[in-house]
């Protein structure tokens, strides 16, 4: 059984804005709820070849995986596939300008499970479309999100980091 599980949630901020933000893989432990941490195994920032190792977690199991950004276009499009892990995986992310002059980001996993993998297959597709209290999707956290985690950024100062997390 092949995973294709898309997810969105609209932002009121601005494309370039979002976009910055979640194109920073160093971000995802923020908004992304089963992220645990991020490793660059090239330097950052993010670019076409970049390998970024991520942990996370899923059905109670550690997972720990790599991705290879193989498509990035700023503000519009980023595309990432795993390089080795239990779960062959393509992510990507889009963003467009919604009518009220915010963002609307969609989210797409979506990947070919081998071994034991496909017998979990069915409940990832289930888990990564479950929505959450705040009608966003499994993907994005639950309460703040990542509409907090921008504004949190984008308030933080020159960085652009968040001061804490939002565990």
């Amino acid at each position: 059984m092949s995973v294709d599980v898309r997810t969105a949630i609209d932002i009121d901020r601005p494309v370039d804005v979002v976009a910055e933000y979640a194109a920073d893989p160093s971000n995802a432990p923020e908004w992304y709820d089963n992220i645990d941490s991020v490793t660059w195994r090239t330097d950052p920032p993010v670019r076409l070849g970049s390998v970024v190792a991520f942990v996370a977690r899923f059905l109670g199991r550690r997972l720990e995986y790599s991705y290879e950004i193989v498509d990035l276009i700023r503000s519009e499009r980023l595309v990432m596939r795993t390089a080795q892990g239990p779960f062959p995986m393509e992510t990507s992310y889009t963003w467009a300008p919604t009518a009220a002059g915010g963002s609307r980001m969609t989210l797409r996993n979506r990947g070919e499970p081998a071994g034991f993998s496909r017998l979990v297959a069915p409940l990832m597709a289930v888990a990564l479309a479950q929505p959450v209290p705040t009608a966003d999707r499994v993907a994005v956290r639950a309460g703040p999100g990542l509409e907090g985690a921008v504004r949190r950024a984008v308030s933080s100062g020159p960085t652009g980091r968040p001061s804490h997390r939002c565990r």
